[in-house]
């Protein structure tokens, strides 16, 4: 059995990020985003144990297969029917990043067979995962102006070129969970690292933490620091500060990021509850005894 005392550990706890970086340019040199340093980053972001969701079902099943009561029965069914419903939500969710539709930067993506390494042990080769954050970036900010910020829709959308104000991608460091193979699909999450409104955001730049998804292992494949500079290619240097229409989204977004926050660790809680609960009235309680499927009465 089980000490119950584990189960009063803490469900949130840190990642660390080690130390590898990639950098990248724009079409502008990356001397022209100026030489201030970055901020830096966050060490350890906040997240749940990135196997949380197997480990649910897991128990969930050992309960099953100890022997549940008919109501026992439906309870555990409902929990496995809204971890498969929004498993993306309670991983990516509870740590800020926004998941919907006109929020998400790819969503169930194909990774292609062209994206391996291949040899005895292939897998999507590494540069493929900044690949995929760059994407998922595009995609992210031309859907703010396009379903967000229908005024500045434009504006948006030109941030994407070097004709006005425009984002260079300063650096980015990428965190490799575990090598994805093909078939899969991924999912990619960006979120604001910092509220823009706080005296450490950057009056030039800010910051992204992105999430690579693995649909078919339900977890963080990678996980990407981005450190983007507003530039203005008119002028050839950094813009003084973040343009009024990005500041104005930014704040929102951030607003929204620790909604999302808030509510999906709540669920996560709840479900942690209603695990334990069923563990206690099944096989974790003092005089349990396993159905093994006997006939006998």
């Amino acid at each position: 059995m089980i000490p119950r005392s584990i189960f009063s550990r803490k469900l949130l706890h840190s990642i660390p990020v080690p130390p590898t970086s990639r950098f990248l340019s724009a079409t502008s040199p990356v001397q022209n985003a100026g030489t201030s340093a970055p901020v830096k980053p966050p060490a350890r972001p906040h997240g749940i144990d990135p196997r949380w969701l197997t480990m649910m079902k897991r128990r969930v099943g050992r309960c099953m297969m100890f022997g549940l009561k008919p109501a026992q029965v439906d309870e555990a069914g409902k929990i496995l029917q809204q971890l498969a419903r929004d498993w993306r939500e309670l991983i990516a969710g509870s740590e800020g990043f926004l998941t919907d539709e006109k929020r998400c930067g790819l969503y169930r993506h194909n990774v292609v067979w062209g994206e391996m390494k291949i040899g005895r042990h292939g897998h999507v080769n590494n540069v493929t995962y900044v690949r995929y954050a760059e994407s998922a970036r595009v995609n992210w900010t031309r859907k703010v102006g396009i379903h967000f910020d229908k005024a500045n829709e434009k504006q948006w959308l030109n941030l994407l070129n070097s004709t006005g104000i425009g984002l260079i991608l300063r650096s980015i460091k990428v965190d490799y969970k575990f090598p994805m193979i093909f078939p899969d699909k991924i999912s990619v999450y960006h979120k604001l690292v910092c509220d823009p409104s706080s005296s450490i955001s950057s009056q030039s730049a800010f910051q992204l933490q992105v999430m690579i998804m693995s649909e078919a292992k339900q977890r963080p494949a990678a996980r990407c620091h981005e450190d983007i500079v507003t530039y203005d290619y008119r002028k050839n240097q950094k813009t003084p500060e973040l343009p009024y229409f990005i500041f104005e989204q930014f704040k929102n977004i951030w607003e929204l990021q620790e909604k999302a926050k808030k509510e999906w660790q709540q669920r996560i809680l709840a479900i942690e509850s209603q695990v334990r609960t069923l563990e206690v009235e099944s096989w974790d309680r003092a005089d349990a005894v396993e159905d093994t499927g006997s006939a006998s009465k």
